[in-house]
């Protein structure tokens, strides 16, 4: 499976995708900077976190007009993967690839630590190689982090099955504990905390691993089908 890691001006965990993806499940990977307009040779696009623009604007809102948001438009309609995460997930809800917006913390702070999420649906790309409603300890750092939508919007996501993952003890102020996201389709992922710095022991957890080995299985079951 080939993977792209999106480049945007501000990025600084792309290096940290990267590495997930290249010694965490032992897949190609390859950077492609913001400025390009083509996917088409890739197979699965992960938007990392940073500060894309520097968030002068707001929260991925510069990054939402960038040349290759189109090209991710384009392939995630055919289906293909693709995960935002922490900035990653703030392009995809200003390019309108995810529904809702993000706000600031509740009590205005960054917050760095380690959190506990719940896995609320395993019938995903995403999630398949947990367990319902296992607990798991993944990352965060961010200071917009109070994922927000309208009641009508959260009836969706509920009725829909596509809130993937909830935070034990919300630490953001996020509605409904909200963690993580996907849209309709199910192959577009975004979630505030980090699953690619939670791939190796050293790292204190290697419970974000199971997440980029979902999205492998899916694709290798996929393609078996059409071979």
């Amino acid at each position: 499976m080939k993977f792209a890691v999106i480049v945007f001006p501000g990025s600084n965990c792309d290096r940290d995708m990267y590495h997930a993806v290249q010694e965490g499940i032992g897949e190609e990977v390859h950077f492609v900077r913001h400025t390009e307009s083509d996917l088409t040779s890739f197979d699965g696009i992960l938007l990392p976190g940073g500060f894309s623009h520097g968030d002068y604007l707001r929260s991925g809102a510069m990054a939402a007009t960038s040349p290759i948001i189109s090209a991710i438009k384009e392939e995630a309609e055919k289906g293909k993967p693709v995960l935002g995460v922490c900035n990653g997930f703030q392009v995809l809800l200003e390019a309108g690839l995810l529904p809702g917006a993000m706000l600031s913390n509740e009590g205005q702070r960054f917050i760095c630590r380690t959190v506990e999420l719940r896995v609320e649906n395993n019938n995903s790309v995403f999630t398949n190689s947990y367990e319902k409603d296992q607990t798991i300890h993944i990352p965060i750092a961010h200071g917009d982090g109070n994922y927000f939508c309208d009641e009508e919007t959260y009836k969706s996501l509920r009725d829909q099955e596509r809130i993937l993952f909830t935070y034990e003890d919300n630490p953001n102020g996020s509605a409904h504990n909200i963690a993580g996201i996907s849209n309709e389709q199910g192959n577009v992922l975004g979630m505030m905390p980090h699953p690619e710095r939670a791939v190796e022991r050293l790292l204190g957890s290697v419970d974000g691993l199971k997440l980029f080995q979902s999205i492998v299985k899916s694709w290798r079951e996929a393609h078996a089908v059409h071979t």
